[in-house]
């Protein structure tokens, strides 16, 4: 009997969601706030980046066609990438994406908690996934979610209860970021797929778990959660905002300058 595997499709959403915000995050390298946060940010940024390096091998022996985790990462242009339009944002507010800003730590921060308090509860359950390699990736990336987790929560307590500057950018941060969260509980057609075969996560599923998860860590932080709704994004499916054009053009220039290469 052939092994079950997960739609193509869906391990490159979870692909793109590990390797964008592993990015992101590795804008902080060399400016972060305090030397040990500048340190825990690229760790996470590998961590991500590693869990992106898993999928994107998994995806390309699915997917065949010559496809490799180098082709998937660099040569897919901006409508073929399936991640979150949260973690393409960059880290400021909501400015166009040639506006010059200053980053601000606490927009990364709500964003990692955000989508880590959602990536917990995904990897969890695809532990459980008839695709016996995306079970085994998820057992992995749980281990290092849980900590990213711990990591913004922290922070995010810390700057919510903090100074009144603090708790002014941090609740500027989830006024701003809240909204995107709306695209975690749309199911895509490859989600749907993946789910219909067992492979996949529901997220209608975990919203119950994801919701009590903010709600405490808000009061915690004595931060006062928005109503979040607006425009929907539409990331995973191939809708992006400006921003995620910056961010792979940085990401794949010199992989597309240099084709064939071997690194």
């Amino acid at each position: 009997m052939a092994a079950t595997t997960a739609p193509p499709g869906y391990l490159l959403h979870l692909a793109d969601n590990a390797l964008v915000l592993g990015q992101r995050n590795a804008e902080w390298c060399a400016h972060g706030p305090v030397l040990e946060e500048d340190i825990a940010m690229a760790n996470i940024s590998l961590d991500l980046i590693g869990q992106a390096r898993m999928l994107y091998q998994h995806a390309a022996a699915v997917q065949g066609d010559g496809a490799t985790e180098d082709s998937l990462a660099y040569f897919r242009d901006q409508q073929e990438f399936r991640n979150f339009t949260l973690l393409e944002l960059p880290h400021h507010g909501p400015l166009a994406g040639t506006a010059v800003a200053p980053r601000d730590y606490a927009t990364t921060i709500v964003r990692n908690f955000l989508y880590g308090a959602f990536a917990l509860r995904q990897w969890e359950a695809l532990q459980s996934s008839r695709d016996a390699q995306l079970a085994a990736i998820a057992a992995r990336a749980l281990k290092e979610v849980k900590y990213h987790l711990r990591h913004s929560r922290d922070w995010l307590v810390r700057m919510g209860d903090g100074t009144d500057e603090s708790h002014a950018r941090a609740q500027a941060a989830l006024d701003h970021l809240l909204p995107y969260t709306q695209e975690f509980w749309t199911v895509s057609a490859d989600e749907a797929a993946a789910i219909a075969d067992g492979t996949g996560a529901d997220p209608l599923a975990l919203r119950p778990a994801w919701d009590s998860e903010l709600d405490a860590a808000l009061a915690q932080a004595t931060l006062r959660r928005p109503a979040g709704h607006g425009y929907l994004p539409r990331g995973k499916q191939g809708l992006h905002s400006e921003h995620l054009g910056y961010l792979l053009g940085e990401m794949q220039s010199l992989a597309r300058q240099h084709p064939g290469a071997t690194w």
